[in-house]
């Protein structure tokens, strides 16, 4: 049990850093899809 729960937080901890430098990287959703072609209203 100790196991499985210490692997829940790993993986917590991977997940939060890795949305997290990706997103000071430069790779958010915004950043990647966004275009200077695109024209807004």
């Amino acid at each position: 049990m100790k196991t499985m729960l210490l692997s829940f937080a790993c993986i917590a901890v991977i997940a939060v850093g890795a949305w997290y430098g990706l997103h000071q990287a430069g790779f958010s959703i915004q950043e990647v899809t966004t275009r200077s072609s695109v024209r807004l209203d």
